[in-house]
């Protein structure tokens, strides 16, 4: 983690503007192209939501923005930030499940399989309140929604970004699914969410870059 000079970045201005808001996320909702990536999942026999949390959280750790918090007033720059999803658990309840971030995929993938396990036979809402090197997910695999809203503390708001992927659906020849990103105003720009945005499409994309070869 590192400290940044806010004093002399160029988003002075505009932290000091948003930083103070009641609400100074804001949200933006696209579909993306799952049409390479998709198949390629299937093949490997991998799971789907693994898969896509790790594209999310490899984007965001690709993008800056996107890795800093502010902190007592000041804005840090955590080296590492790893995801933080629900899972469906039993009951119809969800569960809270941090998973360690790994760029390598297989890696990632066998440590999140061992703490969904896990969270599925002891579901909590529990959270570390120290810790803001996280990524806040969620899926809602019933719905191809056009917009979503993160619930949010207000005073004082963290500066978490949370992203939800919703039910895939086809468009033509091609299938494709709506990602929801929320960010901090104070850290981010609608510039930094696109950039967000062309990163998760190109794994997508590029799915050997994700999965291996298979």
């Amino acid at each position: 983690m590192r400290y940044v000079n806010i004093e002399t970045s160029p988003r002075r201005e505009h932290f000091e503007f948003f930083k103070s808001w009641d609400c100074p996320h804001f949200n933006m909702c696209a579909n993306v192209d799952l049409t390479t990536f998709y198949p390629a999942v299937k093949t490997r026999g991998v799971s789907f939501t693994v898969a896509i949390v790790y594209v999310l959280a490899r984007s965001a750790n690709n993008v800056p923005e996107f890795r800093q918090r502010i902190q007592d007033g000041k804005v840090v720059e955590h080296e590492i930030v790893h995801p933080a999803t629900t899972i469906l658990a039993k009951d119809d309840l969800f569960s809270f499940c941090t998973m360690e971030y790994d760029q390598d995929f297989s890696s990632f993938a066998a440590r999140a399989a061992e703490q969904i396990a896990c969270v599925k036979e002891h579901p909590t809402v529990d959270s570390d309140p120290t810790r803001d090197d996280l990524l806040y997910m969620t899926s809602i695999p019933w719905v191809s929604f056009t917009s979503f809203m993160h619930p949010l503390h207000l005073h004082p708001v963290d500066s978490v970004p949370r992203f939800a992927w919703g039910k895939y659906f086809e468009d033509g020849e091609s299938l494709k699914m709506p990602l929801s990103v929320q960010g901090h105003h104070a850290l981010m720009d609608g510039l930094h969410m696109g950039r967000y945005y062309a990163e998760v499409q190109e794994y997508l994309h590029e799915p050997e870059a994700v999965l291996g070869g298979g």
